[in-house]
């Protein structure tokens, strides 16, 4: 078994997902790359080989503190879906990097389609998460009620 290290892994994982995930002209490639302190993300044309916009937290106009959390990567994913629309680009396709859709990755693509990228797969997670919703409602409203719990009056005070 192969001595590797976790860079190393990612980069395999990346170039497996690059032979399958291209970007053309009509819907670019959302490249997405995240360091221990900051995260990047860029909109890539791969037929022209050119970058068409690009957001990350070390920008100073986006008024981020701190790069590497969750909330840094919601701006930076509002950020690159205003620019794209900007250049006329509504719809991408997603590109990973290599990293888990978990944290920081998944609330940027998050605030992307919430700011008005891929519009149909934003409606799509969102009927999603309300099937799950009602889903949770009916086995809470199957299940037997539970006895409610005698409530203790406070003693009155006396003056």
């Amino acid at each position: 078994m192969a001595n590797r290290n976790r860079a190393e892994v990612r980069t395999a994982v990346h170039s497996r997902i690059r032979r399958k995930v291209r970007g053309t002209t009509e819907r670019p490639r959302l490249a997405v790359y995240r360091s221990l302190n900051h995260i990047y993300a860029q909109l890539i044309d791969d037929e022209k080989a050119q970058t068409i916009a690009s957001a990350s937290t070390t920008e100073k106009k986006l008024g981020v503190k701190a790069g590497g959390n969750i909330e840094a990567a919601k701006k930076v994913g509002q950020t690159i879906a205003e620019r794209a629309l900007a250049a006329g680009v509504s719809s991408v396709v997603f590109d990973r990097g290599g990293y888990l859709y978990h944290g920081r990755v998944k609330a940027l693509t998050d605030a992307a389609r919430a700011a008005g990228l891929n519009k149909g797969e934003a409606s799509e997670a969102e009927a999603e998460v309300e099937s799950e919703a009602t889903a949770a409602e009916t086995e809470e409203a199957s299940a037997k009620p539970k006895k409610a719990k005698k409530e203790k009056k406070p003693a009155a005070k006396e003056e």
